[in-house]
């Protein structure tokens, strides 16, 4: 064997060596990645069992809170990292007021790997009005399904989110935003006002943060609520009825 060939097996050694140690430790770095979530406050978790208005059941798609409403959903899809139960707070809440919600169980708690999941709770319920939403990447997941499936529900619903392409004529989108929240890109959020349908209500609320959507403890990056995460839930709840039922 000549020396050229002798190296040249050599530098297939380590070049397999090199690739399998990329390999491993991306395997590593994403169990670590996928292993670490923001965790469901203690008092969420309350809002996790049934009471004699909201019936909170587990299901193949995640949950369902049913409340009185015979024909208003919200499929919800949650933030990034964010363990779902976090949302049961808001949601039981949407459920006492008529609009019954199911929440969705993303793959590793990340909705852009599973864009397509309302596909599964539409054909386990029937609603004549549907809407769907989300929180932060899980908004702007929903909106990009809206947007592809138009025809099957009446709005979007955008927590700390924004689209990235024009939500289609006749949907209603309605997007609520806090002055704390220092999460979501200001400039994206800007440049979503565009894809606006003409059925567009934006509010505001005054000292609210991006964590306060859920019931999680403090976010990364966020700023510091000015209101309590209670205060943050009622608005968004009254925002949301209030649009979606304006003549109540």
């Amino acid at each position: 064997m000549t020396e050229k060939t002798k190296n040249r097996k050599g530098q297939k050694r380590n070049g397999g060596t090199i690739l399998l140690s990329v390999i491993l430790a991306f395997v590593i770095f994403s169990g670590v990645y996928i292993s670490i979530y923001y965790h469901a406050e203690d008092k969420a978790l309350t809002y996790m069992n049934s009471d004699a208005v909201v019936s909170v059941s587990e299901t193949g798609y995640g949950w369902f809170f049913d409340g009185p409403s015979e024909d208003t959903a919200l499929i919800f899809y949650p933030g990034a990292k964010v363990e779902e139960s976090a949302y049961a707070p808001l949601l039981h809440t949407l459920a006492e007021q008529g609009i019954d919600v199911c929440l969705v169980k993303m793959p590793f708690r990340l909705a852009c790997l599973y864009v397509n999941a309302a596909e599964k709770v539409l054909k386990v319920h029937s609603y004549s009005n549907w809407y769907i939403g989300g929180h932060s990447l899980g908004g702007l997941m929903a909106a990009e399904y809206a947007t592809a499936n138009s025809g099957i529900f009446s709005g979007v619903i955008l927590l700390g989110a924004y689209p990235i392409k024009m939500i289609p004529e006749p949907l209603t989108e309605i997007q609520i935003i806090g002055t704390e929240d220092r999460v979501v890109n200001r400039s994206l959020l800007e440049k979503g006002r565009a894809y606006a349908p003409s059925a567009y209500v934006e509010h505001t609320i005054q000292g609210g943060n991006h964590a306060q959507f859920g019931s999680y403890g403090k976010q990364r990056g966020d700023g510091t609520a000015l209101i309590s995460a209670d205060e943050q839930v009622q608005e968004t709840v009254s925002v949301i009825v209030s649009s979606i039922f304006p003549q109540e």
